[in-house]
């Protein structure tokens, strides 16, 4: 995709934060698997791999957050909303412009203390995303988006 549209570098500080809610979540499970051994005398290790496997993905997470970011992007055509990501596991969506029912800004807690949101493209079968841009951007994207499919619709009536 030739002018395709980069993600602000903010979005890195929200990958990362999730990996260690991903480490925060991961462990209280680990920890919870302590309770069969404590009461029906299950086997330690049951805990012990849960704690293994959640800092192995963590720690793939946090490896990912540059390669996630290098290839993450987005660009708004007449006909489509293009999203890509991935190079070894290339993933590239296109939305046609005429199935866009709604656009949608969202913000958690986390995006609004990088100052960025989420536009949320949704069609009549799904929803996808493109996360982390800047508001003044959000809000110029979904008025283009919106516009364009509107000008698709009153075209095919």
């Amino acid at each position: 995709m030739n002018d395709t549209q980069k993600l602000p570098t903010r979005i890195k500080t929200i990958w990362r934060l999730s990996a260690v809610g991903s480490l925060v979540f991961g462990l209280i499970l680990s920890a919870l698997l302590t309770l069969p051994h404590l009461f029906w005398h299950w086997p330690l290790w049951l805990a012990l791999v849960g704690v293994g496997l959640t800092i192995v993905w963590v720690i793939v997470e946090l490896i990912l957050v540059p390669y996630r970011y290098a290839f993450s992007g987005y660009r708004i055509t007449d006909t489509a909303v293009e999203m890509s990501s991935g190079f070894l596991f290339k993933e590239r969506i296109a939305i046609p412009i005429a199935r866009i029912q709604n656009v949608t800004l969202e913000a958690g807690p986390l995006m609004q203390w990088q100052k960025l949101e989420q536009v949320v493209i949704a069609t009549a079968a799904t929803e996808h995303d493109i996360e982390g841009v800047e508001p003044e951007v959000a809000v110029q994207l979904r008025e283009r988006i919106m516009r364009r499919a509107i000008e698709v619709q009153d075209e095919e009536f």
